[in-house]
């Protein structure tokens, strides 16, 4: 198969389950609300060093969020629920109510959900208060530019996590813009993120080291340096190789991201598309990449 001079490889990227969770802060101005959600979603690339994955959704205009203030969607994930509770505390605490102005509140519906605001509400040292609305409490803890205001509990689903694309060229400036191509594609997609800087990874990861104690190494298989001394999956004239990982709320949009980043990515320059897995021996879903919905 082939999108203008661009091979897309027959395979399949290994996506595992997840559990995901939407975060809606709200500031007083776009400024802000940014600086939270900057600040929430960092050091959150990859659940095997950093303990979630998470990433800015979209910005919403006043008229999107539930205090009618500029305001940022982030998607949260991790392994399982507990941990999606855990994570969601440690970094509203300490990203999103840090944060001059800010709001925060649940941006999914559904029965399963994680106790923050409760939680949160002990850092009021008995100022605290809560109010009721249509049938959702948020409790308002006093801060030393007003109120911080957050929704006691918020809701988790079951997600998907580790779809991917990754893009071979033949140098690093035509592999880089088809990335950012890519990326740009995939940010029109609801339900998502790309949880790496700027949605790209350079440093795709193999299960497994020659170090006991690590659990994960480079993919020497995709290393242009190590061409000559490795089993290496790229073609001669390829000379850079580069990752986006998506995470979503649903396989179809995971699907829908992928199929978005491949129509953009084939350029010229770029030889293959493809995409990592791992035998199909631990992910739980196999996104084949001629299954997309490609022109």
């Amino acid at each position: 198969m082939k999108i203008r001079s661009t091979e897309i490889v027959g395979t399949f990227a290994e996506a595992f389950k997840m559990w995901g969770a939407r975060v809606i802060v709200t500031a007083a101005t776009k400024q802000w609300s940014r600086a939270a959600a900057q600040s929430m979603t960092g050091f959150a690339t990859s659940v095997i060093g950093c303990k979630c994955e998470a990433g800015i959704e979209g910005i919403l205009s006043p008229d999107q969020t539930p205090d009618r203030r500029p305001g940022v969607s982030i998607l949260l994930f991790a392994m399982d629920k507990a941990s999606v509770g855990k994570r969601l505390l440690e970094r509203i605490g300490q990203c999103i109510m840090t944060c001059p102005t800010t709001a925060c509140f649940n941006g999914l519906d559904g029965d399963e959900t994680v106790q923050v605001g409760s939680q949160l509400r002990y850092f009021g040292d008995g100022f605290q208060g809560s109010k009721k609305l249509a049938q959702r409490r948020f409790w308002r803890i006093p801060v030393m530019d007003g109120e911080f205001t957050v929704e006691e509990s918020f809701a988790v689903q079951k997600a998907v996590g580790g779809g991917n694309i990754i893009i071979l060229g033949t140098d690093e400036k035509k592999t880089l813009a088809a990335a950012g191509a890519a990326t740009r594609a995939m940010g029109t997609i609801k339900d998502i993120i790309l949880p790496f800087p700027n949605g790209v990874v350079r440093s795709g990861s193999k299960v497994g080291s020659r170090y006991k104690t690590l659990p994960a190494s480079t993919n020497d298989a995709y290393c242009p340096t190590l061409k000559a001394v490795t089993e290496s999956s790229l073609p001669a004239d390829v000379n850079c190789a580069l990752e986006i990982v998506i995470d979503g709320l649903t396989e179809s949009s995971v699907r829908q991201a992928m199929a978005a980043g491949i129509q953009a990515a084939a350029k010229p320059g770029i030889r293959q598309i493809t995409a990592g897995n791992y035998g199909g021996n631990l992910g739980q879903y196999k996104i084949n990449l001629h299954d997309l919905k490609l022109n």
